[in-house]
């Protein structure tokens, strides 16, 4: 038997429905926020995410799928969306599109780590980007769009916590203050971030080793190191969200895993779904589009895991709708009957109604079986009376009335009685 890989996951028919239901959650509020879907590729060439990810980060250094293709290029399966829809807008020319241009997607990204609770190595996203507003209401759209998100799925245990990552200008300044910090410690920290003090040591703060952990504790703050500019932006947004009476805690330990991030950082955190707390996660990322060859257009977005968000919906008891059922199962008898029965479901079929019949020739007992494992809210039993009377009984399953009904009624009875 040839198993699964590692690190990878089926979805069941009986767990399908779930998914379904985060998508059409996601759809529905990216559509509120004017948002239209875009679909890249699976992979790209390996150069849009040493650039734009950037090649400090853990995700390039140690988690990406990377492989030669047959005319020896380097080929990676996306670790995330962002990069790829950042490298569509630049490649087709959008930034002359009608701004600001506003796209989600849901889609599979890969990263090779330990597989774990809410992360695997096949895994998929939704996620928003919104380019060419430069505004802190942008930062603060694109928050509620994610905190819209959440309440639409029944999430609420989750707290919004915020961050300012600065610019290039003030960020030099703090890479300087934190290289210096982090220098007095380097013999006690991870060999990561050793490497990290030299190549980027704002890096350092995502470390999750313990060692480092207690050593980043009294690191300096970001937020006492950004531009006027950048305090400006960051004091807006926040204003933004104390006005729509959105809750939420700065932390300025938040840098995000991605080093395309500039300005506002944040996180929707849970402590339900163990380590993996972050179940979504964006920022603004204003250099990303002319680093990679375009021109200098302001952006903004955030992803969420699906995987992610189901584990926590699942853990903290939030209802999913139920999945949806046959409006009727119609049972023959013998062959006339059966094709009679094939005939009537495939005509409510046509209608827009879920209907069944039986493909197994199971005797009428096993068909009845069936349909009660299929959740049937009515079954009909065609036998030769009902077919030289061109009517059937109906019975509702969740009380057991019946009612008998002309073959051509039928589906105007179901769509008086569902």
């Amino acid at each position: 038997m040839i198993n699964i890989p590692k690190g990878t996951k089926d979805v069941l028919p009986d767990q399908s429905y779930k998914w379904q239901f985060i998508e059409d959650c996601a759809r529905s509020t990216a559509a509120a926020f004017g948002m239209k879907e875009v679909r890249t590729p699976v992979f790209e060439h390996t150069e849009l995410f040493l650039r734009g990810v950037g090649d400090t980060t853990d995700i390039v250094n140690k988690e990406m799928y990377t492989f030669l293709d047959k005319g020896g290029r380097s080929i990676t399966l996306k670790p995330e969306g962002t990069a790829g829809v950042a490298r569509m807008f630049v490649e087709k020319g959008l930034s002359s599109a009608a701004l600001p241009l506003k796209a989600y997607y849901i889609t599979p990204c890969y990263r090779y780590e330990r597989p774990q609770a809410g992360r695997l190595r096949e895994f998929h996203q939704f996620g928003i980007e919104m380019f060419g507003a430069s505004a802190p209401s942008a930062d603060a759209e694109v928050i509620f769009a994610a905190s819209s998100f959440l309440q639409k799925l029944g999430i609420k245990d989750t707290r919004l916590e915020i961050n300012s990552i600065g610019c290039k200008t003030c960020r030099a300044e703090y890479n300087a203050a934190l290289r210096k910090y982090f220098s007095g410690y380097s013999e006690k920290m991870c060999p990561v971030c050793r490497e990290r003090l030299e190549k980027n040591p704002l890096r350092i703060l995502d470390c999750k080793e313990e060692e480092c952990r207690k050593i980043i504790s009294g690191a300096p703050s970001i937020l006492d190191y950004l531009c006027d500019d950048c305090a400006a932006h960051f004091s807006s947004v926040r204003s933004l969200l104390d006005k729509q009476g959105v809750q939420y805690t700065v932390n300025s330990g938040i840098v995000r895993g991605l080093d395309y991030y500039t300005r506002t950082v944040f996180e929707f955190v849970s402590t339900a779904i163990g380590a993996q707390g972050t179940v979504c996660g964006g920022g603004r990322y204003d250099g990303l589009i002319s680093e990679l060859g375009g021109s200098s257009v302001p952006a903004i977005g955030f992803a969420a895991g699906i995987e992610r968000l189901m584990l926590l919906m699942e853990n903290t008891g939030v209802e999913f709708p139920q999945p949806p059922v046959p409006a009727i199962y119609v049972a023959g008898m013998d062959d006339d009957s059966r094709a009679e029965a094939f005939s009537i479901v495939n005509g409510l079929r046509q209608k827009g109604l879920c209907a069944e019949t039986d493909l197994m020739n199971r005797s009428v007992k096993a068909q009845m079986k069936y349909a009660d494992k299929t959740g049937a809210k009515f079954v009909a039993v065609i036998g030769g009376e009902e077919l030289a009377d061109r009517a059937v009984n109906i019975k509702k399953m969740s009380d057991g009335t019946s009612q008998s009904v002309a073959f051509e009624d039928i589906y105007n009875y179901l769509k008086q009685n569902i």
